[in-house]
């Protein structure tokens, strides 16, 4: 009998093999067949397109795939906007810098945040909108580039059509430089033999009348004196002394059409009797004398003490306001910081009816060295009504001093002459501060309102940098200046020139 055989089926198959594996399948043979025909579609249509559009990824629908577990989104991600300090916003985007103040005006050197160039005038961003006034503070320590920096804003801003004045140069040191952009010097001192007669009326304008220009002089002249003899007494006048001044002034006028210091200072000492009869005092001529006594013995210094012959006669040198620039050289004058300031006062009046031209331009007034000048309260009133009537002008003034504490020198705490000393610093809309010394920081920044940020950026200055803050914004600035600036505008030449005289045999 032949061997049974067993017939058997299979009882299970693998889950590959299945229904839901067949399903699945066919789902991605279809899924693979529409993609075909998507990508045929896009081939053909990019015929037309090109060849950029065809070669364009395929992405995910904005909300995700459309199938279980996909993660679909329920609807747009939208992501409210962020507000932060620029010192936050520093961190999270270290690379982004300030855009500049453009390319219109001097250039100055390179911005150190962004490695872009940096242009500066006051008139342009001004007319921009971006400073509310012209004026400039520069403060620096002594040896960290701040009068190379004045000199390239001066001499560059030539050619843009700006002409410099400089009422006083304690060192000198503008001289050289007046010369070679083609400008005058006038230099006052012993030895020099000029003279300035600080009553001269000065150029005319060509806008006004001859009523209003008689009025003009008589009231400068008496402004002048006024001055004068304020730094001279170290105190304000009193009633009489102005009758006093007042009235010698007059008859000086009235008697000789040159008026000159040393007239006035005799009709002070020695009244004459027409006065008081004509009506101009109505004094009696012993009255006259005895009010005006120590007035008339204060501004004799002026032509007989240790400033005589500079001021004790006509003038013999011009002032011609159409020079590229004109400075005035005070370093044959030595002696007290009052009297530089006395000098200055007679010269500043000497100039002023150039500086208060409106027609004549965008001018540059700079006052070097002036810590020496501040302290006096005349000179610092002339200051700050050109300070105040810079726009009005058409004139920049350019302070340079070496640390924002020598406002502390000037009068007491609570003193009308501190708050005008503080007045000039907050009347500059563009404040620029060199390297201070140590122990400066702080006091800088508190007084200029300087951020943190800005703060810290002050004791890294190296020689030639300096913090720009121009009006709400604020640069680190490299200041660049050519082989024959450096040449020119040099400050340490005595010391080199001492040092080489030593190491000679």
């Amino acid at each position: 009998m032949s061997s049974p055989r067993a017939h058997t089926g299979l009882l299970y198959t693998r889950p590959e093999n299945g229904r839901a594996g067949r399903s699945q399948r066919r789902a991605l043979r279809a899924a693979k067949k529409r993609l075909t025909e998507e990508n045929n579609k896009r081939l053909t249509v990019a015929e037309g397109r090109g060849a950029v559009e065809a070669d364009r990824p395929m992405v995910l629908p904005p909300l995700g795939e459309h199938r279980p577990e996909a993660l679909r989104s329920l609807r747009r991600l939208r992501l409210p906007a962020h507000r932060a300090t620029s010192d936050v916003l520093a961190g999270a985007y270290p690379f982004l810098a300030e855009a500049g103040l453009g390319e219109a005006g001097v250039f100055i050197g390179q911005d150190a945040w962004s490695g872009t160039g940096f242009c500066f005038d006051p008139w342009v961003l001004y007319e921009a909108g971006i400073l509310t006034n012209p004026n400039c503070l520069l403060a620096g320590a002594v040896g960290k580039g701040k009068s190379c920096l004045a000199k390239s804003i001066a001499t560059r801003s030539i050619a843009l059509g700006r002409r410099i004045y400089v009422p006083g140069d304690p060192k000198g040191e503008w001289t050289a430089v007046a010369e070679r952009v083609g400008g005058a010097t006038i230099a006052l001192g012993p030895g020099t033999g000029n003279r300035l007669n600080p009553l001269d009326p000065g150029p005319r304008h060509t806008d006004i009348g001859e009523d209003e220009w008689i009025e003009l002089v008589a009231t400068r002249r008496r402004t002048l004196l006024g001055s004068l003899a304020e730094s001279a007494l170290g105190r304000a006048l009193t009633a009489v002394e102005h009758t006093a001044l007042d009235c010698a002034l007059t008859g000086t006028v009235a008697s000789d059409p040159t008026p000159t210091l040393p007239r006035v200072v005799d009709r002070l000492l020695h009244p004459r009797a027409d006065a008081a009869a004509d009506g101009e005092c109505g004094q009696d001529p012993a009255e006259l004398a005895r009010d005006g006594r120590e007035l008339a013995h204060a501004l004799r210094r002026l032509v007989a003490g240790d400033l005589a012959g500079l001021f004790d006669g006509p003038s013999t040198v011009d002032f011609d306001p159409s020079l590229p620039m004109v400075t005035l050289d005070l370093s044959r004058i030595h002696g007290s910081d009052q009297l530089t300031a006395m000098v200055m006062t007679c010269a500043s009046a000497w100039m002023e009816a150039a500086l208060t031209d409106p027609n004549a331009g965008a001018r540059w007034i700079i006052y070097d060295e002036a810590w020496r000048l501040i302290r006096q309260p005349a000179l610092l009133a002339r200051m700050q009504a050109e300070w105040k009537l810079s726009r009005g002008y058409g004139i920049a003034n350019l302070l340079i001093i070496h640390r924002l504490s020598d406002l502390d020198a000037v009068g007491d705490a609570s003193s009308s002459t501190r708050a005008t000393a503080n007045g000039l610093l907050a009347d500059c809309a563009t404040k620029i501060v060199y390297q201070q010394e140590p122990g400066e920081t702080s006091g800088t920044a508190r007084r200029l309102g300087l951020t943190s940020t800005e703060e810290a950026q002050l004791p890294d200055l190296r020689q030639g940098e300096g913090l720009w803050h121009v009006g709400q914004r604020a640069f680190i600035v490299r200041h660049f200046a050519t082989a024959n600036e450096l040449d020119l505008f040099d400050t340490n030449q005595r010391m080199t020139l001492s040092r080489n005289a030593i190491r000679a045999p």
